[in-house]
This record gives structure tokens, C-alpha cells and sequence, in this order.
């Protein structure tokens, strides 16, 4: 039975690297899959799906105006969304639909929080609705379990306000265990024993 999965993590976690492996599998079966990415996220060029491996490949794009169910998939054997925090919650409604109502799988892979460490609408009803929920695991500088963000300026102060959207890179937005609002001490680092980080994290003052 099809159903919509959803594949969460932090940033740098092989997101995008799990969909690219997912969408070779079912093309070495010969059958057809459907590529889709947020047309926000614009870091690698517009509808480029692209992992930290240096692996890409062309997608169509979404923005806040597009209707998946007026799509006709035909034998379209498994749908793939990339940066699905970016969803609306109609579209995930969507998706839920066009999984059950057409029987075609749909798996998205997208972020959970923001750097506030408030969830994106589209995750939060993808967690509510996905019957299939997986969280990808990437660690902290310190070793421990990465599961939150952070967004950095120029100078690599911890940003704590602003827009829950602003499209940025490793340089921009580092992923961080709950303990680490802003910097282990990786040169102490070891294999065998990670480092302590300095202070928990926590949301912004009032949230």
C-alpha cells in the first residue's frame, strides 16, 4: 500500500543523498520517478537536487502555489520531495491524498526546526500526517547526536531573531546537539572522547 513517508534530520545528514540513492534504485528497476524540490532553495541553481557527495540531478520545483494533485503522474512509480519543511500544509494534505487516493509512494526528506528551534508548518503536518516518520541521525562538532540548528552572521555570532526562512549554507547555519548553542571545544576533540559543549541550547528569550 502506498503511503507518505517523511525523513527528517538535521542539516548535513545525507538528505538529499538518501533521495538521490532512492530515485537510482527504482530507475535501475526501470521505473519512473518523480523529483521535486523547493524553488526557495536556490544554492546549487534553481530545481538542482545536489549532495554533499557532489551528486545532482534536475528536479521540478514548488513554491507556495503548487498543486500536487493537478498533476498527472501516470505511471509514476514513487514521488520524491526534497526540502519539505518548505511544504504548505495544503500541500502536504496533498501528498497525503495523492498517496492514498492514486497509490503512489511519496517520501519527503526535509528539516524539522528552524534556528529558533520552532517547527516549519510543513514539517509539522508532515509529522502529523506521514504514517512512515524516520529521523536521520548526523552528529554535533562534539560528537553527540545533532537535532537543532543554529544561524550564524558573517562573523560567526549565534543569531537568535529574525525571518524563520533565509536560505544559507555550511557557512550560515551549523547543526548542533541540544547542549551546543554555539561552539564545542573541537580542539579537544577525539574519536574515542567526545568533547563537553560549553552550555545547553535553548530557543530564543520568550519562546
Amino acid at each position: 500500500m502506498a503511503k507518505l513517508f517523511y525523513r527528517y534530520a538535521a542539516m548535513n545528514s545525507g538528505k538529499s543523498t538518501q533521495l538521490l540513492q532512492i530515485a537510482n534504485n527504482y530507475e535501475m528497476m526501470g521505473k519512473t520517478v518523480q523529483l521535486y524540490t523547493a524553488a526557495i532553495d536556490d544554492r546549487f541553481g534553481l530545481g538542482k537536487i545536489t549532495s554533499r557527495l557532489n551528486i545532482q540531478r534536475d528536479a521540478l520545483t514548488y513554491d507556495d502555489s503548487s498543486d500536487f494533485l493537478a498533476v498527472d503522474y501516470g505511471n509514476t512509480a514513487c514521488v520524491l520531495i526534497d526540502e519539505a519543511q518548505f511544504l504548505t500544509p495544503t500541500q502536504v494534505q496533498q501528498l497525503h491524498r495523492l498517496a492514498h487516493t492514486r497509490h503512489v509512494p511519496v517520501i519527503c526528506f526535509g528539516l524539522r526546526s528552524d534556528f529558533r528551534g520552532e517547527p516549519f508548518p510543513g514539517a509539522a503536518w508532515l509529522l502529523s500526517l506521514a504514517e512512515d516518520i524516520e529521523e536521520i541521525k548526523t552528529i554535533c562538532q562534539c560528537g553527540r547526536k545533532a537535532t537543532m540548528h543554529v544561524r550564524r552572521d558573517s562573523s560567526g555570532k549565534r543569531i537568535k531573531e529574525g525571518p524563520q526562512v533565509e536560505i544559507g549554507g555550511d557557512a550560515r547555519y551549523h547543526a548542533v546537539c541540544a547542549k551546543s548553542p554555539d561552539r564545542c571545544r573541537s580542539s579537544t576533540h577525539s574519536p574515542a572522547r567526545p568533547v563537553r559543549c560549553r552550555s545547553r541550547w535553548h530557543p530564543s528569550p520568550g519562546r
